[in-house]
């Protein structure tokens, strides 16, 4: 009785186990999405993808037109290529795209009174930080001693001794006794 319920269990598992693996491999296909038609010409495929390189997906913004999967830049796509096969000129194409949506579609965007904080922000800020760097730097070495927190592994109260190891006594100095202190150095300034 025993291992005809054990036949049965054992059964119902591998039965689950198929129907999960053939879900799992049949959600696969419902999330698959139609491939990009590609142009029947392979020069206006190339050119295309090259204009699309230099644009920005407004739905990701990390990525360009080209390596983007969204549906505006499968749209994007589309449009370029139509512009291509209409014959307008690259020119005409970064135009319309700059026209309907502004300076930001385009991953190098011209240097403009619009756009010079963009060109010259991180070099501003460079020299911010560098300049605030060495202020702080100078105002620390100007401050004494007594203004930093002593060194805990150098504080003669604590009972700890400096990490670094004992230097052997020179000709004609005497070993200290085993278990004594040696005198505290002066702390030095970080």
């Amino acid at each position: 009785m025993k291992v005809a319920a054990n036949q049965g269990s054992r059964r119902t598992a591998w039965a689950a186990c198929a129907l999960t693996t053939a879900l799992l491999l049949c959600s696969g296909h419902a999330a698959a999405k139609d491939a990009t038609p590609t142009a029947a010409d392979p020069v206006i495929e190339a050119r295309m993808h090259a204009i699309t390189q230099e644009l920005r997906c407004l739905v990701c913004q990390n990525q360009t037109v080209a390596d983007s999967n969204s549906e505006l830049a499968d749209d994007l796509r589309r449009q370029v290529r139509e512009m291509l096969r209409r014959g307008d000129s690259e020119a005409q194409i970064r135009t319309y795209m700059t026209d309907r949506y502004g300076d930001f579609v385009l991953y190098r965007p011209p240097v403009q009174a619009t756009t010079l904080l963009l060109w010259a922000g991180p070099g501003v800020l460079l020299v911010a930080g560098l300049i605030t760097l060495g202020l702080v730097l100078r105002r620390r070495a100007k401050l004494s001693d007594d203004r930093f927190e002593p060194d805990e592994a150098l504080d003669p109260d604590d009972g700890l001794t400096s990490s670094a190891p004992p230097t052997p006594p020179g000709p004609g100095e005497a070993r200290p006794a085993p278990g004594a202190r040696k005198p505290t150095q002066k702390r030095k300034r970080r």
